[in-house]
């Protein structure tokens, strides 16, 4: 049997097919494609051009187990490396870090990063708003989960859609970042109080939600060169209150501490804010 199908019916299949291709293509051009390597993939993604300041991401996928790290790797790890100098059109690009998750690192410590699946949200400045910008990124990272795994890879991604297909997913992740904030903020999770106790210990007390079933503080120096060790939750805390403690460990050599500024960042729930202090 011979089936006809009317002129009509037949170019609105066309059209929707063309339709169809024409959004495949557009979020394609918003995404770079996955570079792969054993337990993980890498790939950039673009947000909205409009003006000079645009919306990227790099996009993390780990396979079940594996982990990479924040910033600041916490007692081991290794901390990701960016090179966006071969870029075309573009002045500066900042890294906007979401809260990291802290983990056991099978030596008594703990190691701070992401698990499953991250996008750190991109800052970018185009040196002309009006030309074409390229993003292209040299990503050193690590995958670990008993041993860590180097992994390089090399990518890029033009930004070019009035619209990103992206958006939705990088707004998401700028959700995750954390939020300025100053000591003594009436915040739902803030600290209240920094202080030192003898010559190399300082403590923070943290107010939190009475539902906030885990809190965690990080803190970073001045420079990347100093290490200090992940805060501890104390035990004993004075009341409303969750005392956290650590050392001025991990200094580099002949540094004073005194007057140095710190970075706090302070996990909790959905909430998350970042602290910048002088330590006193």
């Amino acid at each position: 049997m011979i089936t006809i199908v009317p002129m009509r019916a037949a170019l609105g299949f066309v059209a929707t097919l063309f339709a169809c291709s024409l959004a495949i293509e557009a979020r394609a051009e918003d995404a770079s494609p996955w570079l792969r390597d054993g337990h993980s993939a890498v790939r950039l993604l673009a947000g909205s051009r409009s003006g000079a300041v645009l919306l990227g991401g790099i996009a993390f996928q780990l396979q079940p187990g594996w982990k990479t790290y924040w910033r600041t790797p916490g007692d081991s790890g290794v901390p990701p490396r960016f090179d966006f100098s071969k870029s075309e059109n573009i002045e500066a690009v900042t890294i906007l870090w979401p809260a990291p998750t802290k983990f056991d690192d099978g030596a008594g410590g703990h190691s701070l990063g992401y698990h499953d699946q991250i996008v750190l949200p991109l800052r970018i400045v185009a040196k002309n708003a009006d030309k074409p910008v390229t993003l292209r990124a040299a990503i050193n990272y690590a995958v670990c989960e008993k041993l860590c795994i180097p992994v390089e890879a090399d990518t890029e991604l033009a930004f070019n859609s009035v619209a990103s297909t992206e958006d939705s997913a990088l707004f998401a992740a700028l959700d995750t970042v954390p939020k300025p904030a100053n000591v003594g903020d009436p915040n739902p999770l803030t600290i209240r109080d920094v202080k030192r106790d003898g010559k190399s210990t300082v403590l923070v007390d943290v107010v939190a939600p009475a539902d906030a079933k885990q809190v965690n503080l990080f803190v970073e120096g001045p420079t990347p060169d100093w290490g200090l060790p992940v805060p501890k939750l104390l035990e004993q805390s004075p009341p409303g209150v969750k005392r956290f403690s650590f050392e001025l460990d991990g200094l580099p050599p002949g540094t004073n501490p005194e007057g140095a500024a710190l970075k706090l960042t302070l996990v909790g729930g959905e909430h998350s804010y970042e602290f910048n202090i002088n330590l006193e």
